[in-house]
């Protein structure tokens, strides 16, 4: 395969959102091979399985955009020691109706960045165990618990020199990662 394409989902709403910054910068730290479009879930209904039959158009559009790509990349903020409810509602909508689950297969890398010293821990652990029960292959190390502090972006948005060498091993293994399994 020559090109990867990856579906991007940014756990967070907020408008300058760490965890945006941390999927714009990284995405620049990935080989040309590959190409990264952030997935919208912001515009998503709450999930209700009574909708699963007739699903709005977000949904559908959420869905497409997860299974036409070669691989996932999930960089979440942690609320309350776990992820998002924005996160969760998108992982549920796109994995509905039963058996018709977009993620399946697709291999993940997760990270996150936040101001507690554990660096979303805690929800990486949790969206693992969602991720599990869907048959996506995450990548398990390196784990990147990032803490937010100053210097984490220079004053493009990339990521600065001191956290650029970790982040940049965190990419070349992630890059591997979707190629083994996507192959």
């Amino acid at each position: 395969m020559s090109q990867y394409q990856i579906a991007v989902v940014v756990g967070s709403l907020r408008r300058d959102s760490f965890n945006r910054k941390l999927a714009n910068a990284i995405v620049k730290l990935a080989p040309p091979e590959f190409s990264f479009k952030e997935a919208q879930i912001g515009d998503l209904p709450l999930y209700n399985q009574d909708d699963d039959a007739s699903q709005a158009d977000s949904v559908k559009r959420l869905k497409r955009e997860i299974k036409t790509a070669h691989g996932l990349l999930f960089v979440t903020a942690e609320y309350n020691r776990s992820i998002p409810g924005v996160l969760k509602n998108a992982i549920d909508h796109a994995s509905r109706p039963y058996g018709d689950s977009a993620w399946a297969g697709k291999p993940a890398g997760v990270l996150g960045v936040s101001v507690g010293a554990a660096g979303t821990s805690m929800a990486q652990q949790h969206l693992r165990n969602v991720l599990a029960y869907l048959d996506v292959p995450t990548l398990g190390q390196p784990e990147a618990f990032i803490h937010a502090k100053d210097g984490l972006f220079d004053e493009a948005g990339s990521i600065g020199q001191a956290s650029k060498q970790f982040l940049q091993t965190w990419m070349d293994r992630y890059a591997a990662w979707v190629k083994q399994h996507a192959a």
